[in-house]
């Protein structure tokens, strides 16, 4: 299990060549702030890329909410955004899963 390490975007541009993933990595509530962060996944795998992103917040009805879990072709990047609420309130942390992580990098940027 990993931390990811954000980058965060300067006025002058900083190189974002993107980070290798593990099976297991976890984001710290720190890096999400009050108004979150963009993960960005980029699979240069031969593989589809099975993911999972923790979700400890709550629905409108107060049910838990489900975790996304989304699928990422070959040759594919998808960005997605991270709410703070997302974090479990215990440990602080959302957790972000893969199924392949050959060739698999991300590039975190939080919003402030």
């Amino acid at each position: 299990m990993g931390a990811l390490a954000a980058t965060v975007p300067t006025r002058a541009g900083v190189a974002t060549p993107g980070a290798a993933v593990a099976a297991s990595d976890t984001i710290a509530s720190t890096l999400l702030g009050s108004r979150g962060a963009l993960l960005e996944i980029l699979n240069g795998n031969a593989g589809t890329d099975n993911m999972t992103i923790s979700d400890a917040s709550v629905t409108p009805t107060s049910a838990a909410a489900a975790a996304l879990a989304p699928a990422l072709t070959t040759g594919t990047n998808r960005v997605f955004f991270i709410h703070p609420s997302q974090a479990d309130p215990v440990t602080g942390l959302v957790t972000v899963t893969h199924s392949v992580v050959s060739t698999v990098t991300y590039k975190l940027y939080p919003l402030g």
